[in-house]
């Protein structure tokens, strides 16, 4: 039993002292990308002046009633 608790130990370690992460990589991890505003645009999100939160602009579109693209989108969040 000794033998593989053992055999686990030296395991575990060396796969811990393999592993990257995006510190050691100097990769930014997955939802870090935030703007000014806090929206994560690698999640779809975007500031929209209109409703003074981050907005997934599809979303936005079909709460609102008008027809998703980036213009419609632009034009209904400009800061009035």
């Amino acid at each position: 039993m000794k033998k593989i608790s053992l055999l686990s130990l030296i395991l575990m370690t060396s796969l811990i002292g393999c592993s990257e992460n995006a510190e050691t990589t100097g990769q930014a991890a997955v939802g870090a990308d935030k703007d000014e505003h806090g929206c994560i645009a690698s999640a779809g999100y975007m500031w929209c002046a209109k409703t003074n939160k981050c907005e997934r602009p599809w979303e936005l579109a079909e709460q609102a009633g008008f027809e998703h693209n980036q213009s419609n989108v632009e034009a209904y969040c400009k800061p009035e």
